[in-house]
């Protein structure tokens, strides 16, 4: 069994399950998921996947913990084992990412194993790519609002565009360590897909709407998104994934939005500095994504 921590918001969740999925498809071994951090976890919307998700994992209870770890199940423990100081105790079942940057040692782990970190690269899952798209199908049908939105965008060349600010712009420590994506990158993105999209119709992604509106000017047709809140907000990543083209900020949210995009000629801009701070953040966009 391999057993893989989940915290965060959705796009968090979404990393961390995939790069699971894809290690117990390759080992042939059932997946399950740790929630219990979600129990003092006070930000977004708690855990997730399973009310949003078809995912194929069950939730691992403290036997199973027990059965890969053995004493270092203890959550206190494990809280102890994560810090760097302390990898040569860990048992070889605790697997903790040692760096942002894809970690090729993925691939030697046991089958038999217990998952932390954020695991955001394309590259943990690529060769499982069809199942995760499976696994991350909506399970709901869209209605009201969002079904008219989803009627639209399937009319027009759809070009969602998605404004990051929340807790980036609010809490110091959070905007030293991500940052904003500024309104040069906005205006030098929509110039980028302007010039290779014909007519394109954007579709304006926020969690401050009302910032946008008052700041950034968007020279084509547009429209904003604004009908999906607190448990409804997942809807947005629904609906972003439906356009035809993606110009993102630096968020898991939308990185998911465009990647669960199944066109084969979309163009995905996203920022090409993730963060703020120094964390090589090289693995996280595909290849083929275009970054200003």
């Amino acid at each position: 069994m391999a057993i893989t921590n989940l915290i965060g918001g959705l796009g968090n969740q979404m990393f961390q399950y995939a790069a699971g999925r894809a290690l117990s498809l390759e080992r042939g071994v059932s997946l399950c998921l740790d929630i219990s951090g979600f129990s003092s976890y006070g930000l977004h919307q708690g855990f997730e996947l399973q009310r949003i998700f078809n995912c194929a994992a069950g939730i691992a209870n403290e036997a199973d913990m027990r059965d890969i770890l053995g004493w270092q199940s203890s959550s206190h423990i494990r809280h102890l084992l994560l810090r760097k100081e302390m990898a040569l105790f860990r048992r070889k079942e605790l697997v903790v990412e040692p760096q942002f940057k894809y970690w090729p040692g993925i691939k030697h782990v046991p089958n038999d194993c217990y998952m932390v970190g954020y695991w955001q690269s394309e590259k943990y899952f690529s060769e499982s790519a069809s199942q995760i798209c499976a696994d991350f199908t909506f399970r709901q049908s869209l209605v009201g609002q969002n079904e008219k939105l989803a009627q639209q965008i399937n009319s027009v060349n759809a070009v969602s565009l998605h404004v990051r600010r929340g807790d980036y712009a609010t809490n110091p420590q959070t905007t030293e360590t991500h940052g904003l994506c500024t309104l040069d990158y906005y205006r030098h993105s929509i110039q980028y897909v302007a010039e290779r999209v014909q007519q394109p119709n954007f579709f304006i992604f926020s969690d401050d709407i009302a910032w946008v509106r008052d700041n950034l000017n968007i020279p084509h047709q547009y429209q904003y998104v604004d009908c999906n809140q607190g448990e409804e907000s997942y809807n947005d990543m629904r609906l972003m994934s439906m356009c035809n083209h993606h110009i993102i900020a630096n968020s898991s949210f939308s990185w998911w939005g465009a990647w669960l995009n199944p066109k084969l000629d979309k163009i995905v801009v996203a920022p090409k500095n993730w963060f703020a701070n120094q964390t090589d953040a090289s693995d996280l966009l595909p290849q083929s994504w275009v970054k200003l």
